[in-house]
């Protein structure tokens, strides 16, 4: 049996090696290419050059197999096996086994037959003809030369009413220098404030936006190449409000002559409203970002602990040039580590937002912990300082940042964000105490839930820490209002006025609290104003016609008749079917004598409403006169 086995051995050794099969591109690399590639590399994107036909792809054969063994094509950074996210663009180890083989065969075609059919990319809106279309105000003419650019245009979303947007979609207009964007909301219209002129935008890497009201943000939207636009399933629409403003923040490069940067951004309604209340949560510690020149492992860290039980449905990990190691993950009660994401070589160039394949729950007390590293040594190739310099956190991408934003969606049925939210701020203050925008947030959501008294003490705080914020001293003075404490609101929404002229909301709070006091003329005038920035302003147009209205009253009583018949007749212009209105400005003429205007108001008052009995008597003594 023993020399049996052995001779069998032989056998097999001996026996002629078949001869290895041979890649091809038809039916080893073109269904590789047409899947990870071509969604970039063709007319009119991103990348450099096509790749959509075998003679593509054979003039950048080398090039494509160095860059896939390395990994830096196509272009991915999460490290797996920490994370499960959908769109995944990471080529397996065969695939790349197979692109070098095919280089190393030859380059040989094969038979066309094993041809895939290839990708067919619609030059239109990829999810079929919008619902409404914004577009910029004005171009941005980015030069032929020079650095990379961070570029914000505003754009107004003309609705009359609430809608729920189910989906957008951003077309670059010029995908050749459009390298990515965020979309971010401002109901508050606070961005227009940034700019120099109305509709000329402004510059700015990484922006935010202040808004007035509890109303955290909610879902990530971007844009970046080879993108499917997302879209929401039911319940997880966001809304959108008469008079806000959707922020398009590019990252645009020069391409050697100059480009006209012209985006639009398409939405997507749906019926369906949101029943479902998610919002992005952030963790950083750019306090502590002060990196030593030279320094080759600086770590920046933060640990949030979640209040609720909630699932965490998308990633977004954002640093600048320096940082090179990240990690993100959750420990649970139980002491488990749950991994959400790591990225063991950041490049900020490919940064985007992960989404997990399958929701990650995280239990009632689960600490996130976020953890960065950052090399500022000459070794860090991307390092934008040569020699290196100390860096501090900042907006200009020569500064650093370190934040990683969660889209969380809490488990109970109820709204939850306003527990996380309360949390996220107190967690904030924690690091920088005093900090505004957490106790300008708090205040906010004291206000939100119906406790004026409880937002006072955050605003007094917030307008401590930052005396030059008219949006803190508005809302102080709302909070006051809200507390009939009307002299003190008085005071906050002046100032509020004085600090920005053009915040029209300040403005509209200031008219109605002088209104209140009684003060007409400064009311009417501010509603005035508050209608020349906002012509469509109903709320505005309402309430300069109860001030006209009740300040002719005032003049009527005085026995001034004259000044009471100017201001019932400027009233008429906001409230023309008031009967009353039309009753009284008639009494007023006729006390001056001008009996044929007078019959023409009472008459007006009785069309406006027949039973009005005052006009009719008024009306039969003028004519028995």
């Amino acid at each position: 049996m023993q020399k049996l086995g052995v001779a069998l051995l032989w056998f097999v050794i001996a026996l002629p090696a078949r001869p290895a099969v041979k890649a091809t591109f038809y039916k080893d690399i073109a269904p590789i290419i047409y899947s990870q590639c071509s969604v970039c590399h063709r007319p009119g994107e991103s990348a450099p050059f096509s790749l959509l036909t075998l003679e593509d792809v054979k003039k950048r054969a080398a090039q494509i197999a160095d860059v896939t063994k390395k990994r830096f094509m196509p272009p991915w950074q999460p490290q797996a096996g920490y994370g499960d996210f959908a769109e995944e663009r990471r080529l397996t180890d065969a695939q790349i086994q197979l692109i070098q083989q095919w280089v190393a065969d030859g380059e040989l075609p094969g038979s066309i037959g094993n041809a895939p059919k290839p990708p067919k990319f619609s030059s239109e809106w990829q999810l079929g003809k919008p619902d409404l279309v914004l577009r910029v105000t004005k171009p941005y003419q980015l030069s032929a030369g020079g650095g990379e650019v961070f570029w914000n245009f505003v754009m107004p979303v003309p609705i009359k009413a609430e809608r729920w947007v189910r989906a957008i979609e951003v077309r670059p207009g010029n995908a050749r220098v459009f390298h990515h964007a965020n979309v971010i909301i401002d109901r508050a219209g606070n961005a227009r404030r940034l700019e120099s002129k109305p509709g000329v935008g402004f510059e700015g890497m990484d922006i935010t936006v202040q808004e007035d009201s509890f109303d955290p943000d909610s879902h990530f939207l971007s844009w970046k190449p080879g993108s499917e636009p997302v879209v929401e399933p039911d319940g997880m629409a966001w809304r959108a409000t008469p008079g806000m403003n959707l922020v398009l923040n590019v990252h645009v490069r020069p391409t050697g002559k100059p480009e006209t940067i012209d985006p639009e951004i398409g939405i997507y309604f749906t019926s369906k409203p949101q029943t479902k209340f998610p919002m992005l949560v952030q963790l950083e510690h750019d306090g502590a970002l002060d990196i030593p020149a030279g320094d080759g492992d600086f770590l920046d860290s933060d640990d949030f602990t979640v209040p609720v039980d909630l699932h965490v449905l998308a990633i977004y990990p954002h640093a600048h040039y320096l940082a090179v190691l990240m990690e993100a993950y959750a420990t649970l009660p139980d002491g488990t580590r749950k991994w959400l994401i790591r990225i063991p070589s950041w490049d900020l160039n490919w940064q985007g937002v992960y989404r997990s394949r399958q929701p990650v729950f995280l239990p009632r007390g689960s600490v996130i912990s976020m953890r960065y590293h950052y090399n500022n040594s000459s070794a860090n190739i991307r390092n934008p300082n040569n020699p290196p310099k100390r860096v501090t956190a900042g907006n200009s991408s020569t500064d650093e940042m370190g934040h990683l934003w969660l889209q969380v969606l809490p488990v109970a049925n109820s709204d939850q964000r306003g527990a996380v939210q309360e949390a996220l701020m107190k967690h904030r203050l924690e690091k920088y105490p005093g900090d505004f925008s957490a106790e300008f947030n708090l205040g906010a959501l004291m206000m939100d839930q119906g406790k004026p008294a409880e937002a006072i003490p955050y605003f007094e705080k917030a307008v401590l820490s930052q005396p030059t914020s008219a949006l803190a001293a508005n809302e102080m003075g709302v909070a006051q209002m809200a507390q009939s404490n009307l002299p003190d609101a008085w005071k906050q929404f002046q100032q509020a006025v004085n600090l920005d002229p053009g915040y029209t909301d300040a403005r509209f709070n200031l008219a109605s609290a002088e209104a209140a006091g009684h003060v007409w003329a400064s009311a009417a005038k501010d509603f005035r104003q508050v209608l020349a920035e906002a012509p469509q302003n109903a709320k505005a147009m309402q309430h300069l016609g109860e001030v006209l209205y009740l300040w002719g009253d005032d003049f009527a009583r005085a026995g001034n008749f004259q000044q009471a018949a100017s201001r019932y007749q400027e009233a008429l212009t906001y409230r023309p079917d008031d009967a009353e209105l039309h009753t009284n400005l008639g009494q007023v003429l006729a006390q001056l004598g001008r009996k044929q205007e007078a019959v023409a108001e009472f008459e007006a008052a009785l069309r406006a409403d027949p039973a009005c009995l005052p006009a009719r008597q008024a009306l039969a003594v003028l004519r028995r006169r």
